[in-house]
């Protein structure tokens, strides 16, 4: 039997196990399989948008950047998620799958409280942005290379960049999971404010911390490697964890009564 921890109005389970994890995984392989168009569709915005970023920072002669960008993107990810939801949301439901309906998915229920998280999102964005600015900053004083020359990595000073900068930007990036991995889907499933969702993210983590964590690794492990073929392995990798994401939610919350 499913043990449930109360959090607000909403059951919270907390026996998560590592077959949730597999099940969750073969629910969102089942979902891109049935609905790809869908996924190609938001994972093409992030390549894209990850594309021009990489061009962009070549061109402005800021390839160092690179880095930071690369560890930062996976945070804006969830939000790109949010239609992916939508499309498991409406397949569990046994609801049409509209283009109209999936996008309108980024309005939230009328309340504009996946707004609200979008604007999270991107603000958490723009911090690490900051954060790792001021890491380089520091290490590139002590480099004495410019901000245009990928040989600052084979540095002494670069490698402790490297080191920092990682430890940093992966307790943000825990953080940030923390609070957005159930809150988006709870805010696509129902009618609830984005604290609400956040404080149930929150509980599920603490309540499930282990499983969560293996988790947040597997989803940080398949983002890296799909991205180091230009990109390229999100086109799959995003949409099958967005749609895995739903399935795990639906584990956790359980559908509305």
């Amino acid at each position: 039997m499913a043990t449930k921890a109360q959090v607000a109005p909403v059951a919270v389970a907390r026996d998560l196990t590592i077959a949730d994890l597999r099940a969750a995984l073969a629910g969102g392989w089942r979902d891109f399989l049935a609905a790809p168009l869908f996924g190609l569709f938001f994972a093409g915005i992030y390549v894209g948008s990850g594309l021009f970023l990489t061009y962009a920072l070549f061109a402005w002669g800021e390839a160092t950047w690179l880095i930071p960008a690369a560890a930062g993107f996976p945070l804006v990810a969830p939000f790109i998620a949010v239609g992916l939801y939508e499309v498991s949301r409406r397949r569990e439901a046994g609801l049409p799958l509209r283009w109209g309906a999936v996008l309108g998915a980024l309005r939230g229920r009328g309340d504009e409280q996946i707004l609200s998280m979008g604007v999270i999102v991107f603000v958490a964005f723009g911090f690490w942005l900051m954060v790792a600015h001021g890491i380089f900053a520091i290490f590139l004083a002590e480099s004495g290379l410019g901000s245009e020359s990928l040989a600052l990595f084979g540095t002494p000073a670069g490698i402790a960049m490297l080191a920092v900068g990682s430890v940093v930007g992966g307790l943000m990036a825990l953080a940030f999971y923390a609070i957005t991995v159930m809150s988006l889907p709870m805010l696509v499933d129902r009618e609830v404010d984005f604290l609400t969702a956040i404080i149930v993210s929150l509980a599920t983590m603490r309540s499930n911390g282990p499983i969560m964590l293996v988790w947040a690794i597997v989803i940080a492990a398949t983002l890296f490697v799909a991205m180091v073929p230009l990109f390229l392995g999100l086109l799959v990798a995003l949409p099958v964890l967005g749609h895995a994401t739903w399935h795990l939610y639906r584990r956790v919350v359980g559908p509305a009564h």
